[in-house]
């Protein structure tokens, strides 16, 4: 499918699902704690986090561990779940205007639980990246890195540019810039659906067994010689297909073959 194809496909399927809108209250509270758990899960394990999807649950909504489970993944789990609510609680505003403190505030949430004094802080030294040839910029640069990301994302706001393609360039630059010491790939999941849902899409998450895709995607991106985009935004794309037709299912919504799109 090409790409132009899959994005008509998302944003017919986005005015499908717009018309069983508004939601009912209880709707959106059972929505949004569905999301809640499975971006936590997807995100925490594309990282390596032990928990299952089942244990995720559990530990969120109960407040119970497993036995045996390491520390360091429940505090993970309740961090993200804790930066996750207020992505949800700022994604509703029609005039959103992402700034630095909101993405440090979403690192913070995260964060704070693991190392209290970083969690929301730009890092102060060099980060080595194993498995890539990649090397993100020094920390003395970070600020003002940071500042000119803001910047363009402001421009590409207001560019028009198509928010799949918006939203992850969003996540890949942060990613580059890899403005924290740690948790730097969660806090750009979080700020990609950030900006997904205030545009009017669905959550993305990306399933463990798209960790290599998704790791080489980005790898494309950041190399020194023909780098290239376009595999990490297909990516991203198909995986809101893929959120889409399960928000659908929920919904008993029925959704067009995908073979309309294939042209």
């Amino acid at each position: 499918m090409e790409f132009k194809s899959t994005l008509k496909r998302i944003d017919d399927m986005r005015d499908e699902i717009n018309k069983i809108r508004p939601l009912t209250e209880e709707e959106v509270r059972q929505l949004q704690s569905f999301y809640r758990v499975g971006l936590t899960y997807t995100s925490n394990a594309l990282e390596g986090n032990s928990l299952t999807l089942s244990e995720t649950k559990i530990l969120l909504e109960d407040g119970i561990t497993v036995s045996g489970t390491p520390i360091k993944d429940c505090y993970e789990a309740e961090g993200h779940a804790e930066a996750f609510d207020y992505m949800i609680s700022i994604a509703n505003d029609e005039d959103l205007s992402i700034t630095e403190e909101m993405i440090k505030h979403l690192h913070k949430l995260f964060y704070k639980r693991l190392d209290d004094e970083s969690a929301g802080e730009y890092r102060t030294h060099q980060v080595i990246i194993t498995g890539t040839e990649y090397v993100p910029p020094p920390a003395a640069e970070v600020p003002g890195l940071m500042k000119e990301f803001i910047d363009s994302l402001n421009d590409l706001k207001e560019a028009d540019e198509h928010p799949i393609v918006f939203a992850a360039y969003a996540h890949r630059k942060l990613v580059d810039i890899h403005p924290f010491a740690d948790g730097n790939g969660r806090t750009a999941r979080l700020l990609m659906n950030l900006i997904l849902v205030n545009k009017g899409y669905q959550i993305v998450s990306i399933p463990p067994v798209l960790r290599p895709d998704y790791i080489s995607a980005l790898r494309i991106s950041q190399r020194a010689e023909d780098p290239s985009d376009e595999p990490f935004v297909e990516l991203i794309a198909n995986c809101e297909v893929e959120s889409q037709k399960e928000f659908c299912r929920l919904f008993h919504i029925n959704t067009k073959p995908p073979r309309e799109y294939e042209r």
